[in-house]
């Protein structure tokens, strides 16, 4: 387990208000299995959804039908994210993971459909088990799909070359990518962002683009394209420019709101560790007033772990 989670057995259960629905999320902070935790990411996509779904790429009626797999899904949040906007899910994940994974699914959607009197603005959500290059489990999720999204399902070198090989197989001509991503691991995550430049058509979401509240300088979303050289078709497997405009990456914004960008397309402004002195300041300021909700709580836990590894204690 990550020692920057804020994670005991009192903390079984996110309660996690998306859309106006209050969804809770079980957990289980004491598994040996990464998939058993609501990562901090998947909160980070589902509000970007929330933020963006009144109009463009990511509004109910652009996404209703759409059929979307959800990768190392874990706890289900980024797959509940697309389907309470109208997409088809297929929640994903490891074995070991599913019963978790399948009951969060039946309570919330259990949830939506006794509190939402138009049940058509959900769509569906279903859980299958798939191990990243398992040709069999990948066949019978019935690829191509609209989209295929995960969060936080890069962590270790190891991953990076099976992830690939999923996405592609799950891709056809116009899928489109959506990665949330925290960097633990500067090695890790330059090697990450390396494969996607190679493979996709890559843009970085702005912070500007995320919710208010639920971003940190640490996590970053992805919307990609497979590159039509790499996917064999002579077609673009997504319109990128759309893909600007509904994002906002090309959009007019003063210098001091955005940074300068390098020569692989990063916003120097959205560096991990640019705005870290900054964000210990605000959250400190927030604990002397003692009103940090539950995100901020965990942020703060998280900072206080980084900072305490560095200490040596004598």
């Amino acid at each position: 387990m990550e020692p920057d989670r804020l994670n005991s057995p009192n903390t079984s259960a996110i309660v996690f208000e998306v859309l106006g629905h209050q969804l809770h999320f079980a957990q289980d902070p004491n598994s040996k299995h990464l998939g058993t935790t609501v990562w901090d990411a998947s909160m980070v996509f589902v509000k970007f959804l929330e933020k963006n779904c009144r109009k463009g790429r990511f509004s109910p009626s652009k996404l209703k039908g759409k059929r979307v797999i959800e990768l190392g899904a874990g706890c289900g949040v980024a797959g509940f994210g697309m389907a309470m906007l109208g997409c088809d899910v297929v929640s994903t994940d490891q074995k070991e993971v599913l019963p978790l994974l399948m009951r969060n699914v039946e309570r919330n959607t259990s949830r939506i459909m006794q509190m939402n009197t138009n049940s058509d603005s959900f769509g569906l959500i279903e859980v299958a088990e798939l191990d990243w290059g398992n040709k069999d489990h990948i066949e019978a999720v019935g690829p191509p799909f609209d989209y295929i999204i995960g969060t936080d399902v890069v962590y270790a070198e190891h991953l990076l070359e099976p992830l690939l090989q999923t996405i592609h197989a799950l891709s056809g001509p116009k899928t489109t990518v959506l990665i949330g991503h925290e960097i633990r691991s500067t090695s890790v995550h330059e090697q990450m962002v390396q494969m996607w430049k190679r493979n996709f058509e890559m843009k970085i979401i702005p912070k500007a683009k995320m919710d208010g509240k639920y971003q940190h300088p640490s996590i970053q979303l992805f919307i990609m394209g497979v590159k039509s050289s790499v996917s064999g078709n002579t077609s673009q497997g997504v319109d990128m420019q759309q893909a600007d405009r509904s994002a906002g990456e090309n959009e007019a914004r003063p210098p001091s709101q955005e940074g300068s960008e390098t020569s692989d397309g990063i916003d120097e402004a959205e560096d991990p560790d640019s705005d870290k002195v900054k964000e210990d300041g605000v959250l400190v300021e927030k604990l002397e007033k003692g009103k940090l909700n539950d995100w901020e709580v965990r942020r703060c836990g998280s900072i206080a772990a980084r900072l305490l590894r560095d200490v040596k204690i004598t």
